[in-house]
């Protein structure tokens, strides 16, 4: 009977794993497809830009994104940078950049959310057609501003540049990994939902938002994720979001350690909560609703990061193993395996395409050390998660590396 037991909760660990390695197998397969191109209703004329920069503490840095932003406007677009709780001269440089600065003071209420909100309202008089949203750490390529504005304008959707993580001049084998992780999450499985006619989840930066949409959004809040949950909130009331892979948004990846780490703490805890509590609601709008892209992003949300997926299979294989040698339990450990492959041939064949050209074969050799760097941040998460925004701090090099 014990032995039943068991057997029958390890086939219950190899059946839940089946999902995320599954899902995660049919998005980077799907986004090696070929191109399918996004079907755009023609437009009168462009669309009037406002393009929202939050700042907190940004000097060091934030001229070097708005020189990649100002080229791309018009006359009738406007640079708006929300210069949030400051101690520094971030107002001072946007402004000497040629922004428009407005600066927001409220200590009790920190978080890019609170900062979007006050940027929306300083708009609300004379609106835009579009609002385009970009961290004052990032570098937006020539174009990507009209492409996902006029995308915004045409579909009446809020829209996702494809946003990854610059190298840096000498990566450790963490920092490499940690660039191919975020490739797959920020480009290749967006790709492949795209690929597939499906909808994306919204990460952060290089965003654009109609404004007959945006303005509706309580953008107010603390959450530590804001992005990921408002593109679930706007999914339910039928406005997914539509992935362009042609507009290039980049970051540097932070290399002080501290840094890396709380950075990582704050994307991963959030993923981690957003996940238990979207994932039902989001199953339960697809019976209601009959909307085949609810289950579609409830299945990609059910994907953990890479590397708590790796630490799950490993640690699940581990335990069937044991259990089939010793007992003759070998479904678990023979669905397990397969699910190791799963996750195999998704990670290869992602670097294979979208990443063998900066980051060497190598890499993929660092995973397991890599995953071995995460065991205390998600332990933290059982333990204390983190639930309040904290701004990672940037590199004293910033301005060089980019």
């Amino acid at each position: 009977m014990v032995n039943q037991l068991l057997n029958g909760f390890l086939l219950a660990i190899a059946l839940f794993l089946f999902i995320p390695t599954g899902v995660l197998l049919v998005e980077c397969l799907a986004a090696t497809l070929p191109r399918r191109r996004i079907e755009q209703e023609p437009l009168m004329a462009r669309p009037t830009i406002a393009v929202l920069v939050p700042a907190h503490d940004e000097a060091g840095g934030i001229s070097v994104t708005l020189e990649t932003v100002m080229p791309q406007l018009t006359n009738q677009d406007r640079l708006i940078v929300i210069a949030d709780n400051c101690n520094d001269e971030t107002a001072a440089v946007a402004q000497a950049s040629g922004a428009t600065v407005i600066e927001r003071h409220d200590p009790e209420r920190r978080g890019k959310g609170y900062a979007l909100d006050f940027g929306l309202k300083f708009l609300a008089p004379q609106p835009p057609d579009v609002v385009v949203v970009v961290d004052a750490d990032c570098l937006v390529a020539e174009g990507a501003i009209a492409k996902i504005s006029c995308l915004a304008a045409a579909k009446q959707r809020p829209v996702q540049a494809s946003y990854l993580l610059n190298q840096p001049t000498k990566p450790s084998p963490a920092s490499a990994v940690s660039i191919l992780a975020f490739t797959v999450k920020n480009l290749v499985r967006p790709l492949g939902l795209a690929q597939l006619g499906l909808p994306c989840l919204l990460t952060g930066t290089g965003m654009a938002f109609p404004w007959s949409l945006i303005h509706q959004v309580p953008w107010a809040s603390g959450n530590i994720v804001e992005d990921m949950q408002l593109s679930l909130d706007l999914l339910v009331t039928g406005y997914p979001t539509v992935f362009c892979a042609e507009a290039d948004v980049t970051g540097a990846l932070p290399q002080q350690k501290q840094a890396a780490v709380s950075q990582r703490t704050r994307w991963e805890h959030g993923h981690l909560q957003t996940l238990l509590s979207q994932v039902p609601r989001l199953l339960k709008g697809w019976l209601d609703q009959k909307r085949f892209a609810l289950l579609a992003i409830a299945l990609d949300l059910c994907i953990p990061p890479l590397s708590l997926l790796v630490m799950l299979w490993f640690a699940a294989l581990l335990s069937a193993s044991v259990a089939g040698l010793t007992l003759g339990f070998y479904a678990p450990m023979t669905l397990l395996a397969l699910e190791g492959l799963f996750i195999l041939v998704a990670i290869t064949t992602a670097w294979a395409n979208f990443a063998r050209h900066k980051l060497p074969l190598v890499t993929l050799l660092s995973v397991p050390l890599y995953v071995l760097w995460k065991v205390p941040l998600y332990m933290a998460f059982f333990i204390k998660p983190q639930t309040k925004w904290v701004r990672t701090e940037r590199d004293l090099a910033k301005s060089q590396e980019l």
